[in-house]
């Protein structure tokens, strides 16, 4: 054992050492925080930067049509055929309205169900199997849901319904509501889960059964939340293009029963955007369907961003 006086000294020469690293270190992190700062908010100005220029190129390009035919030839009219300069829009808007209600008509209660299912309702080893198997729905590339549609559905859809091809509506609203099936559940799920555990002990004190405290507490509590995923859903919905173009048929006309081979907004434009020319009407039009497409799914965001702000607010 050393000397009290010895043990003294080497502390002293430890702490002054200690003394003297502390500002290199301090100084090194302040760097590395600085550098990290600025390269955040590099990436957060470039993302911003590309979106409002893909904004203002879309944008631009789409106005360009109606210095060619007016709004309300293309907004209101049902005849598209651009070899005889008609570009008429309304069948294809109506049908992606109509094509997205069917999808979440179909979409919606399953995945309700099933988020109602995984958190309140199953085992634990059932919900350990169930998630996973949504999140890895989630990741599924949409061009397998597409040729699944293709070869397995259309041909049970022929034999179901007694119709020649059994494109459509129909066909394309079912494998869409299996695409959004798992980010609706999901989302659900979640604020199912994040509903305080005292309103359902106090509505069961209350006498309340399991369903009740399901479907008039738990349910009105997580509401803002389901209305978030279902929106979230519906987005993917409106924009889904490889999946919906191999099932719905790809023509261009109004879809008067679930069998009737037409398109949408996304499908017609994949389908003839690399057959005309850039500075052309029909291109305008396709540019300005895009543009609608763009806006609608804006608008979607801006009303899951209030609703999540009320959320928080509650």
């Amino acid at each position: 054992m050393g000397s009290p006086v010895h043990n003294l000294t080497s502390r002293a020469k430890g702490n002054a050492v200690a003394v003297s690293a502390s500002p290199k270190r301090h100084s090194r992190h302040l760097l590395s925080n600085t550098l990290f700062r600025y390269y955040f908010l590099f990436s957060i100005l470039a993302l911003c930067l590309v979106l409002g220029l893909v904004i203002l190129f879309i944008g631009k390009t789409a106005l360009l049509l109606f210095g060619q035919i007016s709004p309300l030839d293309f907004f209101f009219s049902f005849n598209w055929t651009p070899e005889e300069e008609a570009f008429g829009a309304a069948a294809f808007i109506v049908n992606t309205l109509s094509l997205t209600a069917l999808t979440l008509l179909i979409a919606v209660p399953v995945s309700v169900g099933m988020a109602v299912l995984c958190a309140e309702i199953a085992p634990k080893w059932m919900k350990n199997f169930i998630r996973p198997v949504l999140d890895l729905l989630v990741g599924i590339p949409s061009i397998v849901y597409g040729y699944l549609g293709l070869t397995v559905l259309l041909p049970f859809l022929r034999r179901a319904s007694g119709e020649g091809l059994g494109d459509g509506l129909l066909a394309a609203a079912l494998v869409l509501a299996l695409m959004v099936l798992p980010t609706i559940c999901r989302i659900s799920d979640d604020a199912i889960v994040s509903v305080p555990r005292k309103y359902r002990d106090a509505a069961y004190a209350l006498g309340s059964t399991r369903l009740q405290v399901i479907f008039r507490v738990v349910l009105p509590a997580a509401k803002r939340g389901i209305i978030s995923a279902v929106i979230l859903g519906m987005t993917r919905a409106v924009g889904e293009t490889m999946a919906v173009v191999m099932v719905i048929g790809n023509t261009p006309q109004l879809a008067k029963t679930l069998f009737t081979p037409s398109s949408v907004l996304t499908s017609n434009i994949v389908m003839q955007i690399s057959n005309v020319e850039f500075d052309s009407t029909w291109n305008y039009a396709l540019h300005m369907m895009a543009f609608l497409l763009l806006l609608i799914s804006f608008m979607l965001i801006l009303v899951i961003r209030i609703l999540g702000r009320k959320r928080r607010e509650v």
